[in-house]
């Protein structure tokens, strides 16, 4: 199976990066645009809605919550997506921020829409995840 992978240095500490993944507010100042709609608990749903949809871009069920990783299933959504997971390892960085290890698995195949998201999820980790937990 497929996978997307990404690895980014972030100038936050470990808690403040949690922190952005695993609020509804904080998932939507990274990476959606609005909070999300749901309950962002383990074993808990959430809806994804970019820009004004009246419906949900994705569905994830969240089902890791650890200080140090984050990860969710994709229960609705695009088909390549539904059924794979999301993860987020957290990792002390010597300087006191934070390494994050992304990985994007269960991909049926390599296509198109992979290599789109691949180059989303690495703009949307580095250029907004990153840039706001410093501020």
């Amino acid at each position: 199976m497929a996978q997307i992978a990404h690895r980014i240095s972030i100038a936050a500490a470990p808690a403040r990066v949690h922190e952005l993944l695993t609020s509804s507010d904080g998932i939507g100042r990274w990476w959606t645009g609005r909070p999300v709609d749901g309950d962002t608990a383990v074993g808990a749903r959430f809806g994804l809605y970019f820009g004004a949809a009246d419906q949900p871009a994705a569905v994830m069920r969240v089902t890791t919550d650890t200080p140090r990783r984050v990860a969710w299933r994709c229960e609705e959504g695009p088909a390549d997506w539904r059924n794979t997971e999301i993860a987020f390892e957290l990792k002390d960085a010597p300087d006191g921020g934070t390494t994050l290890l992304f990985a994007h698995t269960g991909w049926a195949e390599v296509n198109e829409f992979l290599a789109g998201c691949t180059t989303n999820w690495g703009a949307y980790l580095k250029e907004k995840l990153a840039a706001i937990t410093v501020g």
